[in-house]
């Protein structure tokens, strides 16, 4: 898990590459979505602001053909992550959903307001908060560009 203080942090790190350019394109479209609805930017992200309570997951989530990076609107949340080899296998994973359920425990780091945080494929992670957060949530194919499998 990479924790990035701010947009601007993200946007000088990851400034080369398609999907990094995609991420602040999406970001920078926020404006004209609605909230809990994906959209997508070709086929290699897909996008969606959620805003509630963070969903607690007793198990850790982890993806393999896709990683994640959220941007912070408001509020905070905690987030524990860990390597999935340092994870027990509760369910096994499943191609259709792009996800692993994974049992033990992890570092805790909380975010919040203008963080941008990127969820890679080695690790596993859940989340942990009983407040509000507004936050974009972004699906990024690990591919360059497109699927592998059209």
């Amino acid at each position: 898990m990479v924790v990035l203080e701010n947009l601007e942090q993200f946007k000088t790190l990851y400034r080369d590459g398609r999907k990094w350019n995609r991420c602040v394109e999406a970001i920078e479209n926020i404006g004209n979505i609605r909230d809990g609805v994906y959209h997508s930017i070709g086929d290699s992200l897909a996008y969606m602001i959620e805003d509630g309570v963070a969903k607690n997951s007793e198990h850790f989530i982890g993806n393999r053909r896709y990683f994640d990076v959220h941007y912070y609107l408001e509020g905070q949340e905690t987030i524990e992550a860990n390597h999935k080899q340092q994870l027990d296998v509760v369910m096994p994973y499943q191609d259709e959903t792009d996800r692993e359920y994974l049992a033990g425990s992890g570092t805790l780091q909380t975010v919040g307001q203008g963080q941008v945080v990127i969820l890679d494929n080695n690790n596993a992670y859940r989340f942990i908060g009983d407040k509000r957060v507004r936050k974009v949530v972004l699906k990024v194919t690990i591919e360059d560009g497109y699927f592998l499998n059209k």
